[in-house]
């Protein structure tokens, strides 16, 4: 007897997976959990580090450039209001000193705007090598070799750079300590002498009287003689006859001097009255006088130029002069 064979049944689509495969909303969900791991580690660090680092930086470089325009400008305190009134000088002193010696006033700006580009130099170089130390400790990096070899390399730099160093050393000094500015006189030795037309942190360059532009290193200045500071000394040095009577020559110079002193055109320039010296030197030919007078800087030369010619002028008059006593004698 033959049995009749059903067909297996397949399984159908319904039966459950007993491991199922996880949506795609849960993994993108795992992938943010995971991101958020690794960005809580050291990458957010990493950034907190630079973002500080950067506002430390602005604010730095804004207190040193408000700071130092300040000093530059010279703005009357008389204007400033607010809880700085109690830290303030008296601001009479320090605009009349702006306005009696202009050249000072622009000596001062030039020196507090280098001084104040030396100090976000290295305010950048300071903050930035910090910031990257850091970062690199947070990496997971060794910063021990670094600090060592860049140790070395420092001082091999140093060994090959000094007179560069010295120079830019010894320029900061002569703008801290106001040795010289723009439009002074100056003696720097070895024939450097002449008008101060630029200072650098490097160099001072340096305008003769012939023309010639010389280019002085500042880590080479020994001695700097500044003929144009705070005040002067005019000199007008006269000759006589050695046989002139020396107490006439004497009141004819104090006439002279009293003369220059007097006009308009010179009375401004003096800060203290002119005066005679007696006889300083006496050769075979002749006697030699000297006037002399305190007047502002850089008016010396004017104010002895013109000194001369009074005097040869009341020289003259009393017949001192040795032309004069030829002529009378001809007569």
């Amino acid at each position: 007897m033959n049995l009749l064979r059903l067909p297996a049944v397949p399984p159908t689509a319904s039966t459950p997976d007993p491991s199922p495969s996880p949506t795609l909303p849960e993994e993108i969900e795992e992938a943010g959990d995971a991101f958020w791991t690794w960005f809580t580690g050291w990458p957010l660090r990493v950034l907190i580090i630079v973002v500080v680092g950067i506002v430390v930086l602005v604010l730095l470089r804004r207190v040193i450039s408000h700071v130092t325009e300040r000093i530059a400008t010279g703005v009357p305190r008389a204007q400033e209001k607010g809880w700085k009134d109690w830290f303030r000088r008296s601001p009479i002193v320090g605009d009349a000193l702006v306005m009696a010696n202009p050249l000072a006033s622009a000596r001062r700006a030039q020196r507090a705007r280098t001084v104040g580009s030396v100090l976000n130099s290295t305010a950048n170089i300071v903050v930035g090598v910090l910031i990257l130390l850091m970062v690199l400790t947070e990496i997971g990096y060794p910063v021990g070799p670094l600090l060592a070899s860049a140790g070395v390399a420092g001082i091999a730099l140093g060994f090959g750079a000094q007179s560069l160093v010295k120079d830019f050393i010894s320029g900061i000094f002569i703008l801290i300590e106001d040795q010289y500015g723009v439009g002074d006189v100056v003696d720097l030795g070895s024939g450097a002498e002449g008008v101060i037309e630029e200072v650098q942190l490097r160099t001072t360059q340096v305008r003769s009287i012939d023309g010639t532009l010389w280019w002085v290193r500042n880590g080479e200045i020994l001695r700097a003689g500044n003929r144009t500071q705070g005040w002067s000394r005019a000199l007008a040095e006269v000759r006589v006859p050695v046989d002139a009577d020396v107490d006439v020559v004497r009141a004819a110079l104090g006439r002279a001097a009293d003369a220059v002193a007097a006009d308009p055109e010179w009375a401004d320039e003096f800060l203290e009255p002119p005066s005679v010296r007696g006889v300083d030197a006496v050769t075979d030919f002749s006697m030699s006088f000297t006037l002399h007078a305190q007047v502002k800087p850089g008016m010396q030369w004017d104010v002895s130029r013109a000194m001369l010619r009074a005097a040869q002028a009341q020289l003259r008059g009393v017949k001192v002069l040795r032309t004069d006593a030829v002529e009378s004698g001809e007569g």
